[in-house]
């Protein structure tokens, strides 16, 4: 988060039209921006301004702003003074007035509406991490970014930061927030997408930041001048005079002990930085940092709050001991042809080994040895020219290091496909016109726009109809129905292709059959007292194994009215509405229901009929 004279305040928790100035919506959440006078030393309304829940600031100048919002009650705020690059959470506001202090040009407020929604949230665990909530669960605009994530050779460390926002927000809120704090970072301040990497709410739970895969080392927009190779992880609420929550300590620990054992970094340990420039250290200059810092320890910014920053070290003790044993700082010096030292260290004493792999793929060396330290050179001379990998390992607990002789490390993993979660419902097509599962309904998940293409396999991998080719669909969760009544009977795949407008793809398949052996199940009347006569008819329009019965209120079996082999036609069987003993069936909702067994499949239809109760 950089000075600069930036924050942002989160606004209302319903959604209503932004006023005044420049507006734009996205995933529901809206912004609005207003040019403001500085009026300096007086206390300004900000025109036109609608309800909101954050708002944030952006100025030219070393002058400082003050701000109040007006809750939905009439009541003013305490006076704050906007802080780093996150908005802050107003709760339900309308009013929003400010004043000025020193050099502060072209001043602009952005107010910003996020809808407050109820989700439950399912998290994922990736390469062994720490719960974490996904981009899409928490409601994530893919089509708001602008370009594809970058990545650096290798992550080096993390920084700590706070969102300088209110800390008594509820978990409903926690996800509006975030994605505010999105559209904020895009809409705003002009970022190709949210500037973190990862978020932790007040309730230790742990969200994806930026887009471009958790375990891949993707460069955010968090820490000016330092953010190719490191990780921004940011707590949200404001920790300067707060302490942070138990919860999100223990989270944070949690996230950075994972996330450095993939880099292979000691969370204790110091590195030196070339600052690429940022507000505070120009470019070129050399800084010692932490391998778990501090926003503040880069920028003019106190973030991550004096509170937070003061447990940094205590935090970075604590994730070494998480997930022990570990391998740290794996590091390959030579060329193919020359001799390839290898060198390592381990938390503790342990067999290692490192094997090296040819361009068939066949290892060509391999060393051994066992302690803390790793320490082995290998003559590679003679060795034919190519492409070889190496692999750095000790034991199924640690994480191996793995590399290319002579070059950067491996190249990260593909990027997750576009499309997830692909359905057929029900998977037994009947398109016979009776009402009865005449389609089905075909859902899936893009994660980002794409072009998608949707075919129908046979059993010999024949492409025999085609849903729709090419066609642009937005990142969201789609669902529509389709009948197959073009389709003789028989086993079919759907095959869905998606091809994103960031480069990824994705494909996959959903089984399911075309069958309409069975059809037209009624039962007649509809209604009937105890005792009375009920019909069940249904039509087979081929050879299957029947089974008709009657299932009572409780979802018990009352009575099997036929059961064996049956072909092409119309049947039809009576039930006296009484029980095995011959009572009368007692009042309630009951179902007629019929079982067929065919080549394909088995396929049940069931009609509903009442027992009335008895007129006196």
């Amino acid at each position: 988060m950089t000075r600069a004279g930036l924050v942002a305040l989160l606004a209302v928790l319903v959604a209503l039209p932004a006023a005044a100035g420049r507006s734009a919506a996205t995933g529901g959440v809206t912004v609005s921006s207003h040019a403001l006078p500085s009026g300096h030393g007086r206390v300004l309304r900000a025109p036109g301004v609608g309800r909101f829940d954050l708002v944030g600031f952006r100025w030219r100048g070393n002058g400082t702003v003050w701000f109040e919002t007006r809750a939905a009650d009439g009541r003013w705020s305490a006076w704050q003074a906007p802080d780093d690059d996150t908005p802050s959470w107003t709760g339900i506001s309308d009013g929003l007035r400010y004043r000025v202090r020193g050099d502060v040009r072209r001043l602009r407020a952005f107010t910003i509406w996020s809808p407050v929604e109820h989700r439950v949230f399912r998290t994922l665990s990736v390469a062994g991490s720490p719960p974490i909530v996904s981009r899409h669960a928490w409601g994530a605009d893919e089509l708001l970014r602008r370009n594809q994530p970058r990545y650096a050779p290798a992550v080096r460390l993390v920084f700590v930061h706070h969102t300088a926002t209110p800390n008594s927000y509820t978990p409903d809120q926690a996800a509006a927030i975030v994605r505010g704090i999105d559209v904020f970072h895009v809409r705003s301040r002009g970022w190709n997408d949210i500037g973190y990497n990862f978020l932790i709410d007040r309730f230790g739970r742990i969200y994806e930041g930026r887009y471009g895969g958790m375990t891949r080392n993707v460069i955010g927009a968090h820490a000016l001048g330092f953010n190719t190779g490191s990780v921004g992880i940011a707590v949200i609420g404001n920790f300067t005079s707060a302490q942070p929550p138990a919860a999100a300590i223990r989270s944070l620990e949690r996230l950075i002990a994972w996330r450095l054992d993939l880099a292979h970094v000691d969370p204790v340990s110091k590195l030196v930085y070339v600052s690429g420039g940022s507000e505070r250290l120009r470019a070129g200059t050399k800084v010692t940092l932490r391998a778990v810092s501090g926003h503040r320890d880069t920028g003019s910014t106190t973030c991550p709050g004096t509170q937070l920053y003061r447990q940094l070290d205590g935090i970075a003790r604590a994730a070494e001991q998480i997930g022990l044993p570990k391998l740290y700082a794996p590091l390959v010096r030579g060329k193919i042809g020359g001799p390839v030292v290898f060198g390592g260290r381990l938390s503790s004493a342990l067999p290692w080994t490192i094997a090296v792999d040819g361009p068939d793929g066949k290892t060509v060396a391999r060393g051994s040895g066992v302690g803390p330290s790793i320490d082995w050179t290998w003559s590679s001379a003679g060795v034919p020219p190519g492409r070889y990998t190496w692999t750095m390992q000790a034991g199924p607990n640690v994480i191996p290091a793995r590399g290319v002789v002579g070059g950067s490390p491996l190249p990260p993993p593909p990027a997750v496909s576009p499309l997830a979660g692909l359905t057929v419902a029900p998977g037994v097509v009947s398109p016979n016109g009776d009402a009865f599962a005449d389609s089905t309904a075909i859902s899936y998940t893009l994660a980002s726009r794409s072009a998608v293409t949707a075919t129908v396999e046979d059993a010999s991998g024949v492409i025999v109809a085609t849903l729709f080719g090419g066609q642009k669909q937005s990142a969201r969760a789609i669902s529509f129905a389709w009948s197959a009544g073009g389709l003789p009977d028989g086993h079919y795949t759907l095959r869905v292709t998606a091809q994103s407008d960031d480069g990824r793809s994705g494909s996959a398949t959903a089984p399911f059959t075309v069958d309409r052996t069975l059809g037209f199940v009624t039962a007649t009347p509809a209604s009937v007292a105890p005792g009375g006569g009920v019909s069940a008819a249904f039509v087979l329009a081929g050879d299957a194994q029947v089974t008709v019965s009657v299932v009572g209120p409780d979802g018990s079996t009352l009575s099997v009215l036929f059961q064996g082999a049956l072909g092409e036609g119309t049947y039809s069987y009576p039930w006296a509405a009484a029980l095995p003993g011959g009572a009368p069936a007692p009042p309630g909702q009951y179902q007629l229901q019929v079982a067929a067994v065919d080549a394909l499949a088995t396929v049940v239809q069931t009609a509903p009929f009442q027992v009335s109760p008895a007129t006196p």
